[in-house]
């Protein structure tokens, strides 16, 4: 029998997400197993085999029926001629059950767990397994001690035993961590630690705008914690997610609980929460500089503008104009002006002409570049030395190497008050000064000597620093978002090439990969040439060098039951509170299990913190705020309500959270409602106002006003699986990028929807090597270019000839293959975000190969995308059905955040993130209640076979007709408010309607 049970599968322990298997394969019964089920029946019949095949997936036998995906109970339902109910019957507590999984371990050559065992798995989980606390460690931990219990071939122990074991080592693990770094610190740097724990708050505190006073107090902070001396070598090796723990630890207590802790516990949390805040002040003071570099200029071509337009009108028919003018001079070239000119032209209108050619020509550039002369010397020129003395600028490019010798230089005259630089300086022009301006940086003296002006060489400076920074060209010496960007990208590349090359499922040959993509070109030219002639919404046009004219979809038929449905819906639910609907959710799906105080211990029962996490989290989602939803709850107060706040809710609890919520979602869904799961999702950015005393906050050139973005990935059933804060002239590009890799959820994505500010040729090469299709809604599509696939035959595709441009470079994507793999592994394995890699792929840097590559691998599948959206009309309409999903999401927003008109009323980013992900909650807390309550009306026959497939194609779980988002009120007639000794006074007793109205 031992045998004929088969082997253990590798699986992943303790939680295993079971989307990721085989579901064949997996629960599949060998004919031995169903042999040995044959002296069994009903209940029990079924509870073997699932008890069996959970035990060889998983490693252990399942806690609870609960814990059995139900799809697995069906399949194994199926095989053995037992309904899946009976699996619900056999009860797991019985001894018959001991029995089962006595035979079940002999079976496969396995036996209990002993207190020897025990022991020994602790030990081996010391010395094997990674040290990083923080979220998901004990998860971590746990699947380990599963994986070695399995190696084994030992029965886990219970998993309230294993929890203490594990909890056991996590606990060592964090002693002698603690005791390692600490001995690393000299008793000065220890002193210097203790000493700094009253400045915490102001370390923590956020930068505000970008003014002088900001970049001066970023200097102060950056200035004490450099003052520490760590050691840079202290947490080398150490992974980012064991110093975020510590770091929060920090973070969420007051001073005088830091000073309860054991010194090498102290010691150790201060010196990784100074260790990471120095690297954070270093980006935000390069934020800093960055923005008032560019708040220089904006300021003055404001002004500039201002003052034109108020002198300047506009003069229309000029081609006129100069032709009558030509007319009368050649008529009387010995006249003068006034009696020749004039007569035709005015002499207004001519000075009108004088004043635009003014405005829009070099005079304009001329006098912005003396305003900005002015108003940098007269103010931000002090932020320089500040600058220069506390951030170390560095190049790995030669070309940019101007640069850092132009920094020099200001280094070195920082004391010096002289207006020009000495005539013996190896001052740097090229590279540093733009051609435009240096007939402004450099004059000529009355020896005929050029000497450069040291302010307009200094404006020169930072605005070619800035561009290079912002390209990463140029990186600083101890900084995060902007360190050097070799960091950034895989360090094990060269060793590991092969792995990443198959986990990519790319061709390890550049030529095989660029001879699929060639004939993948070929195919979809050739389909679109062969479609035009026939296609009924696509022309060429010959207009303006060729015109895509693209007509719209004609509209489909509406939903005629949906509105009924929604009726149903409310007349069953009416009313239904928005806390309600969150705290429904937690009794089904138990999220707030994952929330856990940030500190080493946690002593509030779980029964007291689940209502005030609830309340916190709904405040929060609703942006009503703390102090608003305490309001007449007895159980909670606004200090209870904070401290629940500080300690619990973070931004990583927060997305295991909506992370369980939305996998939940996906178990529950009925396919014969929601169709098969959904491999798609759109995304698309939503503005919110926010304060604006801070580096998140900007002006939005479209949608007008200062804000933020919140940039969403829902997938076409209306579930929300990412969110992330941008600000509004970041790059949607990486956003989208950004929430596609790291989702987390079950959902295997494998197109994205966007719009047109979501695509780029560099987008699309990344997401072609990522493996997943990007499928924008490109609003500009009349200027749209297709690029040929082979340099041969100039005629070929005569119907497409007008919108036809050069040849793709396959040579340039063959040369720079292994650079974008290299680069793609980093977005992939999460060694940098996103945007950080993306930031060295924009137009300021057209100079960097892998740039230019990469942009013409887009280009090539950019024009297999436009050939086939072009020629399908499903695929039009699969687009703009996604992006309408993802606009229903945007348009709920206003709905649930509410207060404070819909603001983020916080200038700090770990705030601002918090609420938006509270707010992600809320809604998909909506979505998943829905979903229920949709299928529970469904599930009468008499309403199933009226819905329609129009019906079921506008189907979403994304209502709230029936919903209040505010809560219910209560009017208490037999009260007063005690003002002016109104307390003591009675509630007067209201006539009935009739009396009110006699006499």
């Amino acid at each position: 029998m031992r045998a004929s049970f088969g082997s253990l599968s590798i699986r992943h322990a303790m939680t295993a997400p079971f989307a990721d298997f085989d579901l064949h394969e997996t629960w599949k019964l060998t004919s031995d197993e169903i042999n040995a089920l044959r002296n069994k029946s009903g209940a029990t019949r079924l509870g073997f085999a699932v008890l069996l095949k959970f035990f060889q997936a998983v490693g252990r036998f399942p806690c609870d029926a609960q814990e059995v995906p139900r799809h697995a109970v069906e399949d194994l339902a199926r095989q053995v001629g037992v309904p899946p109910a009976a699996w619900y019957r056999y009860d797991l507590r019985r001894r018959a059950v001991a029995y089962h999984r006595a035979e079940i371990r002999a079976a496969l050559g396995f036996r209990e767990a002993t207190v020897a065992d025990g022991e020994e798995l602790g030990a081996w989980l010391l010395e094997h397994v990674e040290y990083a606390p923080g979220d998901g460690q004990l998860a971590r931990v746990t699947a380990a001690a599963y994986e070695r219990c399995r190696a084994l071939r030992l029965e886990p122990p219970t998993p309230e035993r294993l929890e203490r074991l594990v909890r056991s080592v996590m606990r060592t693990q964090d002693e002698r961590f603690a005791v390692a770094t600490a001995a690393q610190l000299t008793a000065e740097t220890r002193a210097l630690l203790d000493a700094l724990i009253l400045e915490v708050p102001f370390l923590r505190s956020g930068p505000g705008s970008a003014t002088l006073e900001s970049i001066q107090a970023e200097v102060k902070k950056l200035e004490s914690l450099r003052a520490l001396h760590i050691p840079e070598a202290l947490f080398r090796g150490v992974s980012g997610s064991v110093l975020r723990a510590h770091r929060q630890c920090v973070a969420v207590q007051e001073s005088f609980e830091l000073r309860r802790h054991p010194e090498v516990i102290r010691m150790t949390q201060m010196a990784a929460f100074c260790h990471l805040r120095s690297r954070e002040v270093t980006d935000t003071l390069v934020e800093l500089l960055l923005e008032s570099i560019h708040k220089i200029g904006t300021k003055a071509e404001r002004k500039v503008t201002r003052e034109l337009i108020a002198d300047l009108k506009r003069v229309n028919g000029k081609e006129g104009l100069l032709f009558r003018v030509a007319e009368a001079s050649l008529a009387k070239p010995e006249g003068a002006v006034k009696d020749v000119v004039f007569p035709v032209v005015s002499e207004q209108t001519l000075r009108d002409l004088v004043r635009e050619a003014k405005a829009s020509g070099r005079a304009f550039r001329v006098k912005v570049q003396i305003i900005k002369r002015n108003s940098y010397r007269s103010h931000y020129r002090r932020m320089v030395p500040l600058v220069l003395r506390a951030l170390e600028f560095r190049s790995n490019n030669e070309i940019h190497q101007p640069v850092i010798k132009a920094l020099g230089l200001l280094r070195k005259y920082l004391d010096s008050k002289d207006q020009f630089y000495s005539s013996e300086e190896d001052v740097p022009v090229e590279g540093v000064v733009r051609k435009a301006l240096r007939d402004t940086v450099c004059e000529t003296d009355v020896e005929s000597r050029s000497r450069i002006r040291r302010i307009d060489y200094e404006m020169c400076v930072l605005g070619a620093l800035r561009e290079k920074l912002r390209c990463k060209e140029i990186w600083v010496v101890g900084a995060d978002r902007y360190r050097n960007p070799d960091e950034d990208l895989p360090q094990d590349f060269d060793q590991k090439r092969e792995d990443y090359y198959a986990k990519l499922k790319v061709p390890r040959a550049a030529k095989t990969f660029t001879d699929q993509l060639r004939r993948e070109m070929a195919e979809e030219l050739g389909a679109l040439e062969h479609d035009i002639p026939t296609n009924r919404y696509v022309e060429i046009l010959g207009k303006k060098g060729g015109w895509i004219k693209l007509s719209p979809l004609p509209a489909q038929a509406e939903p005629k039951n949906l509105d009924a449905l929604k009726g149903e819906i409310m007349r069953r639910w009416s009313i239904t509170t928005l806390l309600d609907i969150l705290k429904e959710t937690d009794m089904r799906v138990g999220f707030t299990d994952v929330f856990r105080s940030a500190t080493a211990r946690e002593n509030m029962n779980r029964d007291v913190l689940q209502p005030r996490l609830l309340l916190s989290l709904f405040g929060l989602g609703t942006n009503a705020g703390l102090k608003r939803v305490c309001a007449g709850q007895d159980a909670a107060t606004y200090k209870d309500l904070l401290y629940v706040r500080r300690r619990f809710i973070t931004t990583a609890h927060m997305r295991e959270v909506i992370r369980r919520v939305a996998n939940a979602i996906f178990d529950v869904r009925q396919t014969t409602i929601w169709g098969e799961g959904t491999t798609a999702c759109a995304s698309d950015s939503k503005k919110f106002g926010a304060y604006d005393q801070n580096l998140m906050t900007e002006y939005h050139a479209r949608y007008r006003g200062a804000g933020i973005m919140i940039y969403w990935h829902v997938e076409k059933k209306a579930v929300c699986v990412y969110g992330q804060l941008k600000t509004c002239s970041s790059s949607e590009t990486a956003s989208m990028i950004q929430g596609v890799l790291r989702h987390c959820t079950t959902m295997q994505i494998d197109k994205n929807y966007v719009d047109t500010h979501g695509q780029s040729e560099v987008a699309f090469a990344f997401c072609r090597l990522l493996g997943f299709q990007l499928l924008p809604r490109i609003k500009a599509i009349h200027r749209q270019r297709l690029y040929r696939a082979e340099s041969g035959r100039a005629d070929a595709y005569p119907n497409l000839q007008l919108v036809l441009t050069r040849p793709i470079n396959w040579e340039m994507i063959e040369q720079q293959y292994d650079e974008m793999i290299k680069y793609t592994t980093a977005l992939r394995e999460g060694t940098a975000d996103a945007e950080s890699i993306l930031r060295r792929f924009t137009r300021a840097n057209v100079q960097h190969p892998t740039y230019s590559a990469l942009a013409e691998l887009g280009r090539a599948h950019r024009t297999v995308f436009l050939c086939r959206y072009l020629r399908l009309e499903a695929l039009r309409r699969e687009i703009e059905e996604g992006l309408n999903v993802v606009e229903n999401w945007n348009s709920a927003n206003g709905f649930i955040f509410y207060g404070k008109g819909g603001d983020f009323a916080s200038n700090d980013q770990d705030d601002q993130e918090c609420s938006m992900l509270c707010l992600h909650l809320l809604q998909i807390c909506l979505v998943y209640i829905n979903t229920l309550m949709i299928q529970q009306v469904l599930a009468a026959p008499a309403w199933m076979q009226r819905m329609e497939p129009e019906d079921m194609r506008g189907l979403t779980p994304l209502i709230y007709s029936h919903v209040t988002p505010y809560g219910s009120f209560r009017l208490d007639m037999s009260t007063r408010l005690m003002i002016d000794g109104s307390e003591a006074t009675p509630a007067p007793t209201w006539p009935s309607a009739p009396a009110a109205y006699a006499g």
